[in-house]
């Protein structure tokens, strides 16, 4: 008995290390060749811009609101990253939730001179297109092809995102 035991113990670390390597593989799969979906963005003076019209940039699209404490304390970052990147063809759209009042984020965005694309979702639907975004804040990179590359729920590391910022904007 000892000995069945044993052998089917002995295989455990193996399947899970496998069943790990396929988990991995697959996400690494699936974030590299989920395309952005196609939306259109309306900012805060009615202008629109599309995820179409965006292909051949990398993008960052930021979900927020001005009611979430770590959507506001992450802002000062976004604003430094894009204006780090911009110049290097880095776009940006920050999404504010369907449930975060107009009036709130235009004074958000123009007391704080946000320099990038502020849009608001008032239907949802820009949140829904993008995987029923509910969690603020919630960030992807999309790269020049269109495909989401990386998903951030929460803030950030901003190192990190730097790193995988300019790597796709050399690309």
């Amino acid at each position: 008995m000892a000995n069945t035991s044993s052998r089917r113990f002995s295989k455990a670390p193996i399947i899970g290390a496998l069943i790990g390597a396929l988990a991995v593989a697959g996400y690494v799969a699936m974030t590299r060749t989920t395309p952005a979906p196609d939306v259109t963005f309306i900012d805060l003076k009615g202008q629109k811009v599309s995820t179409e019209s965006l292909r051949g940039k990398v993008v960052m699209v930021n979900f927020w609101a001005t009611s979430c404490v770590t959507c506001v304390k992450e802002m000062p970052q976004m604003v430094d990253t894009y204006n780090k990147y911009k110049g290097q063809g880095l776009e940006f759209v920050a999404v504010a939730m369907q449930y975060d009042r107009a009036d709130y984020v235009v004074n958000f965005t123009e007391t704080r001179k946000l320099p990038f694309t502020v849009a608001l979702d008032s239907g949802g639907d820009i949140a829904k297109s993008f995987g029923d975004v509910t969690l603020t804040p919630t960030t992807f990179v999309i790269d020049k092809s269109g495909k989401i590359i990386k998903r951030y729920v929460g803030e950030p590391k901003f190192a990190d995102l730097h790193k995988l910022l300019e790597k796709e904007l050399a690309g």
